[in-house]
């Protein structure tokens, strides 16, 4: 299997957690990627997805699956299941609900990065950045008084909470997020502590 990704990207990040976690790393190729905003990558378009996300898994008999939470339960299930995403009942359904918040904050940060990053200057909209990095820095509260998601045995969300945070750090460095969020922060040097977590951080810069 190959998976399309950039050192920097989040998204691609938690699978790669997710393959370490689940012993499937060795059997992935990390294929380097570059699908910047307002630069066209047709070869991307045409031969594996034409809304040029990142991640991308590419499988040994050509089909492509999309989506880091999709890729993430595909590895689950390829590596027995229930492993980071519970079988059934309410348990799934609580780490599916906060997976999609942690990828919607994600998703906002991201946004705030490209509208000072990618936009031109002239044209910057204050108030749309600080919307969206407001859901993102509501997000991170609502984690911090939620102690479940901080404690219990390794799961998707856990993953994509780390990642959020990892991403905040690289892209936001000075947020005060640590500062913040005193729980949280414990949270992050704990999973730092994990080899998966570790060697995926992004690069400084």
């Amino acid at each position: 299997m190959k998976l399309t990704f950039s050192p920097g990207s989040p998204f691609a990040r938690k699978v790669r957690i997710a393959a370490i976690e689940l012993g499937l790393i060795d059997k992935i190729e990390l294929v380097a990627a570059s699908v910047a905003p307002t630069q066209k990558n047709e070869t991307y378009s045409h031969d594996i997805s034409p809304v040029r996300k990142l991640p991308a898994l590419i499988l040994d008999d050509g089909n492509v699956i999309v989506d880091s939470y999709v890729i993430t339960e595909y590895l689950d299930e390829l590596a027995g299941g229930n492993k980071l995403i519970p079988a059934a009942g309410p348990a799934r359904w609580k780490v599916k609900s906060e997976h999609s918040m942690l990828q919607g904050m994600t998703d906002a940060m991201l946004l705030c990065r490209y509208e000072v990053g990618v936009r031109p200057k002239e044209f910057l909209w204050q108030a749309w950045y600080d919307d969206q990095w407001d859901r993102a820095w509501q997000g991170l509260a609502r984690f911090e008084n939620h102690q479940d998601i901080l404690t219990r045995p390794l799961d998707a969300a856990q993953i994509a909470l780390v990642c959020v945070l990892g991403y905040a750090d690289f892209r936001f460095p000075d947020c005060g997020w640590h500062k913040a969020f005193p729980k949280l922060d414990a949270f992050h040097n704990k999973m730092l502590q994990r080899e998966s977590v570790k060697i995926s951080v992004p690069p400084k810069g």
